[in-house]
């Protein structure tokens, strides 16, 4: 099984360039198919959830393509209308973001059967609020013996919709599957991520009628056809952020390229709060820091608020911060899981309800870790990187779920990791580095 072994101790400095947003990619992909037409995708990251979720599209009958690794193709119009339609649990358990085909499905063809999603266990995430907003929609909505959740309406027609948390999936899910409802919806107490704004905009240069992404009250016209399109994915917050804690964790300098410098203020915030130098351009941003950084309290919230996405990897670096810093976790009741790995590298963190009490330490010790899920993991590189000694880390497949081409661009920037896939490999690393 592959893990990455690292090397702590180098300072990370250069350039590195950041995807695709994964988050975005996922919700557009899935709207593709709502029309017959091609739409070709651009500046798709080339990770296992894109590429898992493409499988599935493909597998219900579009026709997909890679035009080049990060340019996709879809054509829905070879999907049949079959009451029979599911789409595969092979590929959908793998995902959490599978779910965003039922609203597309139904949207489509007033019908769809999707399994229960998987992905990252880092706390309970119900589709009460997806469901609440199909049957306002006019669905039905079941969950079978075989954990297949299948929707079923007439027709769609418009509705009021209040969502009762907010919840960039269903916010997602409902502007899909109204796009081609009858009438008029309006969204209250949406979600407002970046990627809430790029699925709207996709839409509606398919020609879509959405009005107010990004803001908490989302309107939608529905249309009776929707066209072929060509787009472009906005790039991904959550890589930009893990680099620039990567950034101040290992006192670097790395200039991060293909961002929007303002979906990454709440982050930039926090760095400038704890001493690192933050300098922001039109499409990049330029993290330092030099010596030891200072302690903080963050809480995370939904956008604008501080990302949850992006808790674990500020924690490993205000556990290197001089002083006690707090962080809240008010998302995921499970996203603190990596806390006992960073133990195994000395740190100093007690968790008590939705907080953990970070008392800094000045080093970090390589250990051997296990990754607990995706951001987790990313921040458990971090880790490494920062550490003394050398690091193994098992389990990666939850970083190549989200991360395109991590281990390459670290070592671009300097560090010393590689993914090896035996002792054996892990040893010759050791002797190569020294």
């Amino acid at each position: 099984m592959e893990k990455y072994v690292i090397k702590g101790g180098q300072v990370l400095e250069g350039e590195v360039t950041i995807a695709g947003a994964k988050n975005a990619a996922l919700g557009i992909l899935a709207a593709a198919v709502l029309t017959d037409e091609e739409c070709i995708i651009e500046n798709v990251p080339y990770v296992e959830d894109t590429k898992v979720l493409l499988a599935a599209i493909e597998n219900i009958g579009a026709k997909v393509k890679y035009i080049d690794e990060h340019t996709v193709s879809i054509c829905g119009g070879s999907i049949q209308d079959d009451e029979y339609l599911c789409v595969d649990d092979e590929y959908i358990r793998k995902i959490r973001a599978s779910y965003y085909l039922l609203g597309a499905l139904l949207g489509k063809f007033n019908r769809a059967q999707v399994a229960l999603p998987g992905g990252c266990d880092i706390g309970l995430r119900p589709i009460d609020q997806h469901i609440k907003g199909f049957e306002a929609l006019g669905a039905t909505v079941d969950i079978d013996n075989g954990g297949k959740v299948v929707a079923k309406a007439e027709k769609l027609v418009g509705n009021h919709i209040y969502l009762d948390v907010v919840t960039v999936g269903a916010t997602i899910n409902i502007m899909m599957a109204a796009a081609l409802a009858e009438g008029k919806t309006t969204i209250e107490n949406a979600a407002k991520e970046p990627h809430i704004v790029d699925v709207a905009n996709f839409l509606n240069s398919m020609g879509a009628n959405i009005k107010g992404a990004g803001t908490d009250v989302i309107r939608i016209r529905g249309v009776q056809k929707l066209k072929g399109t060509c787009y472009s994915i906005i790039p991904d917050q959550i890589e930009a952020g893990t680099f620039m804690t990567m950034a101040a964790a290992t006192g670097g300098n790395i200039l991060i390229k293909n961002v929007i410098p303002k979906h990454l203020e709440a982050i930039t915030s926090k760095l400038n709060e704890i001493g690192a130098k933050v300098i922001e351009y039109d499409d990049s941003v330029r993290v330092m820091a030099d010596g030891r950084l200072k302690c903080t309290q963050i809480k995370t919230l939904p956008y604008p608020g501080f990302p949850t996405d992006m808790q674990p990897q500020m924690a490993v670096t205000l556990a290197l911060s001089q002083g006690t810093s707090v962080i809240t976790e008010s998302i995921f009741e499970n996203r603190f899981k990596y806390v006992n790995e960073l133990a195994r590298m000395g740190a100093r963190i007690k968790v008590e309800g939705q907080s953990a009490i970070i008392n800094g330490i000045e080093r970090y010790t390589g250990a051997s870790l296990v990754a607990p899920d995706l951001r987790a993991g990313a921040a458990l590189v971090i880790a490494a990187l920062a550490a003394d000694g050398f690091s193994t880390i098992e389990d990666i497949k939850y970083v190549l779920r989200g991360y395109e081409n991590f281990d390459g661009k670290i070592r671009d920037l300097g560090g010393m990791i590689q993914v090896v896939d035996s002792d054996k490999e892990v040893q010759k690393f050791k002797l190569m580095v020294g």
